[in-house]
């Protein structure tokens, strides 16, 4: 390698580590603990590729990337960060970046990256406008079941592992699938998604691997694809020629129960579910909706609209609604609020015009509801059906419906016995072990507490 590398980072044993190796590899290093020695290096002119940690003493390196494109356009700039989280890799990119690695890294990785940047010689930026993508939902989310699917989307991304995401309709599967692409090492390559309509003829498979070219394939909502060309699947993944892709996969249901019931191919399901991602209804995220609601509207602003914002009581009324229709639901009706409100603010009376005229998606949370939990169950059941019009949902529907009546029972038992297991299971009335089993098998996070009751 040929060239000088300025490395910012607090940790001294990551500055000695990287002098070492990119000394060793003929370069020049200038490193510092300090975002403002580097900010002052790059203005000097200084360096030909920039190695930056996010979280510094005096800064975030985050937020220097534009003023380092402004003064050196042209300058790679390798983002490093124990932040592992896809929300990072996010702003790396919306901030251009040239590349974005999570801590710990490995680092003959980080030389290959640096050597690529420094041969270039020129800005290749990994960013995802959204502006390119309009119809695509955003990766914006603060809770807690957003940020553990972050992680592990970080997890899993620089694998070649086979990634199945599952989720209800409109909760952003492809978006997941397609982030997972473009903060990976295969970005430059193909994203490719299929249905299976181009696996129907027997060319179809060949088609597709001469189009993907060692990319990312995505086939969309696998459950649907009948057997005999979900063997072709399996033959396409046992057999993928010279160049081989990254395969991902969405499904509206947990493939397992599909699985058992004879749906879905066993041998297929075992290849695909190298890893398994589930993104969570909106429900499961209230607190992100008014993040959401604002992320939209500021897209309404974008597209020159008037800008608008929500009124408390707007606000609650998007908390309490159901969403079947989850994140593209939202955003819709934000977008047409965005447009037919008559004041900066919208009002509550506004988003009741606009959800009401949506048939059979009344709320189904209110103060003082004493409906009873069978009715509420059998009315939100009939609009999950009606959402499908004609057709009948997804199959495994009755495995879908006891995960999520079972997953909050569960939670809400923990929560009031202080994260007791055996006072649990006796509240349950189930066996200690078979809770144990359940906790596990529905990801349920166990907070001991001392429980005043």
């Amino acid at each position: 390698m040929d060239g000088t590398v300025l490395v910012a980072d607090d940790d001294r044993t990551i500055r000695t580590v990287l002098t070492q190796a990119l000394t060793r590899a003929g370069c020049k290093v200038h490193a510092t603990s300090s975002l403002t020695t580097l900010m002052r290096w790059v203005g000097e002119g200084k360096g030909d590729v920039v190695i930056s940690d996010v979280m510094m003493p005096d800064g975030n390196g985050l937020e220097m990337l534009p003023k380092i494109n402004q003064d050196r356009p042209g300058l790679p700039v390798i983002v490093i960060s124990a932040q592992n989280t896809i929300m990072t890799a996010i702003q790396a990119a919306e901030a251009e970046a040239y590349d974005y690695l999570p801590k710990p890294f490995d680092l003959p990785d980080l030389m290959k990256r640096t050597a690529k940047a420094l041969e270039m010689k020129a800005h290749s930026p990994m960013r995802v406008d959204s502006d390119e993508r309009p119809d695509e939902l955003p990766l914006v989310g603060r809770t807690a079941v957003m940020q553990a699917l972050y992680r592990v989307v970080a997890r899993v991304m620089n694998t070649d592992l086979p990634v199945l995401i599952w989720g209800e309709s409109g909760t952003g599967k492809s978006l997941i699938a397609r982030a997972i692409h473009d903060f990976s090492d295969r970005r430059t390559l193909p994203f490719v998604t299929i249905t299976a309509a181009e696996l129907q003829d027997l060319e179809g498979p060949a088609r597709v691997l001469a189009r993907v070219k060692g990319g990312t394939l995505l086939i969309d909502e696998i459950a649907d694809i009948p057997e005999e060309l979900q063997a072709r699947i399996v033959r396409m993944m046992d057999t993928p020629g010279e160049y081989v892709p990254r395969f991902l996969a969405t499904s509206q249901s947990d493939l397992t129960a599909a699985m058992e019931a004879g749906m879905v191919r066993k041998d297929l399901y075992y290849r695909l579910s190298g890893a398994t991602l589930k993104v969570p209804a909106l429900r499961e995220r209230v607190d992100d909706i008014p993040l959401l609601g604002e992320h939209f509207l500021g897209r309404v602003e974008k597209a020159g609209q008037a800008r608008r914002v929500l009124s408390e009581g707007a606000a609650e009324i998007f908390r309490t609604y159901s969403w079947p229709g989850n994140v593209r639901q939202l955003e819709n009706a934000v977008r047409r609020l965005g447009l037919t409100s008559r004041a900066v603010e919208i009002s509550a009376a506004e988003v009741e015009q606009v959800l009401g005229s949506q048939p059979e998606l009344d709320p189904i949370r209110s103060s003082g509801d004493t409906e009873k939990l069978g009715a509420s169950v059998a009315r939100h059941l009939k609009r999950y059906f009606d959402l499908h019009g004609n057709m009948l949902p997804p199959s495994g529907l009755y495995q879908r419906i006891l995960r999520e009546v079972e997953a909050p029972l569960i939670e809400i038992a923990l929560d009031a016995t202080g994260g007791n297991q055996a006072k649990c299971a006796d509240l349950l009335g189930i066996n200690r072990n078979t809770l144990r089993k359940k906790i596990t098998d529905l990801d349920i996070e166990v907070t001991r507490r001392r429980k005043l009751m």
